[in-house]
């Protein structure tokens, strides 16, 4: 028995079949491949993206962040320039305070028309030298010692004759003072005011001497209710109301 031979249009079936199926799977392969590779170009693609967007944000959020520190050190250099200013303002206006103080608390005392003296003829002493009895307190001093404003006022009278009280009185100043009394100042060799100057207390006004009606030099005070002579009253107890020990 003879064995079956195929013929051969069954082989070149079986063969284009396989062909087929080849064909089939390479093409599968290939679209498979492509979609891979689009996938991984799309994938990077995107992480590029992200990556640039991220680094974008980060520098809007750094200059962000150095606009804010300027801004807020902007802020603090200018609130402390001008607490410094303010600081300077006060400080100023407080020097101008205290030195209208210490003004106004020199102006309200009084002193001593000088600095060191030995007390001679007193208030209401009697003897030779005056017509009935002494008007006023004597300091005896030097000749050229510096007289001062037992208080502060207006120079109302000054010039020789006792500036219009008589020649015993020799070169004298009279001082008007805001409570109402007078000071007088005689025998004076020089006098370095004039009528209608403001002085402060203690101020200069002139140099003692021995003019007019005088044994020697000192200096001759009164305490006065008006300008003129005949009103004066007990210079050193006046003082002494006023906190000058004398």
């Amino acid at each position: 028995m003879s064995s079956r031979v195929p013929s051969r249009s069954a082989r070149t079936s079986t063969l284009r079949a396989r062909a087929t199926v080849l064909a089939a799977g390479l093409g599968v392969s290939v679209a498979l491949g492509a979609g891979v590779a689009v996938a991984a170009d799309i994938t990077g693609v995107s992480a590029t993206a992200g990556t640039a967007s991220a680094v974008t944000a980060q520098a809007q959020a750094q200059a962000k962040a150095a606009k804010s520190a300027a801004a807020k050190k902007s802020a603090q250099v200018a609130a402390a320039k001008k607490a410094a200013v303010k600081k300077a303002a006060a400080k100023k206006s407080a020097a101008k305070t205290s030195a209208k103080t210490a003004a106004a608390k020199k102006n309200a005392s009084w002193i001593a028309p000088v600095k060191s003296y030995t007390l001679s003829a007193s208030y209401a002493q009697a003897g030779g030298m005056w017509q009935s009895t002494h008007s006023g307190q004597d300091f005896a001093v030097s000749t050229g010692t510096d007289v001062r404003a037992a208080h502060g006022g207006t120079v109302v009278k000054a010039g020789g004759n006792g500036a219009g009280d008589g020649p015993a009185y020799g070169n004298a100043v009279v001082i008007k003072h805001a409570n109402g009394t007078y000071s007088q100042y005689a025998h004076l060799s020089r006098i370095d005011v004039k009528v209608g100057q403001v002085v402060s207390t203690g101020q200069h006004i002139a140099l003692s001497g021995s003019t007019g009606n005088s044994s020697g030099p000192h200096l001759h005070f009164e305490i006065r209710t008006t300008a003129n002579y005949g009103s004066a009253v007990n210079p050193v107890a006046f003082l002494r109301t006023q906190g000058v020990s004398v």
